[in-house]
């Protein structure tokens, strides 16, 4: 996708944009070559994004066409919103009182801002989350002082009206921003779309290995999209992409889920939603969601401080316990007699009010069934770790050890399996999700639905190979496409 800027007149702009397109208003409206489907990224830099305005119509059409524009459509409309103005100054009051400590409380601060940065000594951090709320290339913000300093508003910032002594920082600033792009974009052909893939590098067991995550990027290219490999560092530039795949442990205190909430508010279609990530990172959401649609589990119950003894007599040992936001079998603990349980559950009380209790059913392995967009993707048999009784072990020292994984054709699968997994999975929504469950006789159980499934180069790709990450990326791009077309309406 190539950077195109748009302005009413290109020769009285008083700022040079370096390897950029630059036309006029006109000219993107009327003319034909700008207008084909996906091919740009527009930087909207009129004077004025009124109502029926050049500047609104450059917006409104960038996105009937299937373009990135910036400011989005939505973005003019919130920006005109005192009620969302206020809601952004509680949101960061906090930020604002310690950006702006030490002002005369009498005056009307008035910072510029541009691609995220401010020369006029508005704290780097809150220049920051102005431009994540506001994507827009140029922005002004006001604040005036009413028992706290508060932002009173917040609007575009037109070419024409930046101070000349502010110039030089906004040309360069603008011109860092655009060349921090360029390698993303391949040689051969124009993407369409933009998809952001987090993940973390430095994680021990990441659900997608470095060849995974490069096989996601090539199938993307195939497509079309110029896929980009993430870190939480580059969270403030989520709104620059069409979509994100998230491939690093989810968790909904922590910054993936804040990420994932942020672009899922940004129109970006997101795999994991925030939705998933809510309601797959907890055990007693899953429990309560599949008894209450008569999906099979081990038997389970939700304890607390005063069902302890109702949970004694519920269950014959060994009983799994696990606290609510377990994942990659950490959190997850087998008592085998009522002294350990009850020293297990004092210590998972201590950190929830609420701790899941379920019967213990031994297994050779667990079946994991990948699902996508309600449909089956891809079947493995995870073994146990060693003599273990979990599929991951973990030693005193931190050490990792992991049973075999067996990868089997999805019509293979033994039709109950298959049938619960789905079942399942469907009730989380309709994303990326590996169901674990366990077979007894001709009954299948499901242990949990993980929101973030491992896929991995040589492991749950041995199937499909290729393929695994072509459909993926299918259902990325389909997604997007649909968003485009209906955003524009809005």
């Amino acid at each position: 996708m190539s950077n195109l800027v748009v302005i009413e007149n290109p020769e009285e702009c008083p700022l040079h944009f370096d390897g950029v397109d630059t036309v006029s208003a006109r000219t993107y409206l009327t003319g034909k070559e700008r207008s084909r489907r996906g091919a740009f990224k527009v930087f909207n830099l009129c004077r004025s994004y009124r109502y029926q305005s050049m500047g609104y119509y450059v917006s409104l059409l960038a996105e009937a066409r299937g373009h990135k524009a910036f400011p989005s459509i939505l973005t003019i409309q919130d920006m005109k919103s005192s009620g969302l103005i206020r809601l952004t100054s509680d949101e960061l009051e906090e930020g604002i009182n310690k950006a702006l400590s030490g002002l005369d409380q009498q005056c009307k601060p008035c910072f510029n801002i541009y691609f995220g940065k401010s020369p006029g000594g508005l704290h780097a951090s809150m220049a920051m989350d102005l431009y994540r709320r506001y994507p827009t290339p140029f922005l002004q913000a006001v604040f005036s002082w009413d028992k706290g300093w508060r932002l009173q508003n917040i609007s575009p910032l037109a070419v024409r009206e930046i101070p000349e002594d502010e110039r030089a920082f906004a040309e360069e600033t603008a011109n860092t921003f655009f060349a921090a792009k360029r390698h993303v974009l391949p040689k051969k052909h124009v993407s369409r779309f933009d998809l952001a893939i987090l993940h973390n590098p430095e994680e021990k067991i990441p659900p997608s290995n470095e060849r995974a995550l490069q096989r996601f990027v090539k199938a993307a290219a195939g497509l079309g999209i110029a896929a980009e490999l993430i870190t939480r560092d580059d969270a403030d530039r989520i709104f620059e992409f069409d979509a994100l795949f998230i491939r690093e442990t989810t968790s909904v205190d922590h910054h993936t889920y804040r990420i994932a909430r942020k672009a899922a508010s940004e129109g970006l279609v997101v795999i994991d939603d925030p939705v998933s990530i809510l309601r797959c990172t907890n055990k007693v959401y899953l429990a309560e969601v599949l008894r209450q649609n008569n999906v099979p589990a081990p038997k389970t119950l939700i304890v607390h401080n005063r069902n302890i003894d109702e949970a004694l007599r519920e269950f014959a040992f060994p009983v799994i316990l696990k606290q609510p936001d377990s994942s990659f079998s950490q959190g997850v603990s087998m008592a085998r007699d009522e002294k350990e349980f009850l020293a297990m559950l004092k210590r998972l009380l201590d950190k929830s009010d609420l701790v899941i209790a379920q019967e213990f059913l031994p297994s050779e392995f667990d079946w994991r069934i990948g699902v996508l967009d309600r449909q089956p993707l891809y079947a493995c048999k995870y073994f146990m770790a060693g003599r273990h009784w979990q599929i991951i072990q973990r030693d005193g020292a931190g050490q990792i050890k992991e049973g075999r994984v067996e990868t089997v054709p999805v019509e293979f699968v033994p039709q109950q399996v298959l049938k619960t997994a789905l079942r399942a999975a469907n009730l989380m929504g309709d994303g990326l999700y590996g169901v674990d469950l366990k077979q007894k006789d001709k009954q299948a159980y499901v242990i949990e639905v993980n929101d973030n499934p491992s896929i991995e180069q040589g492991f749950e790709d041995n199937v499909l190979k290729e393929e695994l990450y072509d459909r993926i990326m299918r259902v990325f791009l389909a997604r997007i496409q649909a968003s485009k077309k209906g955003n524009w309406l809005l």
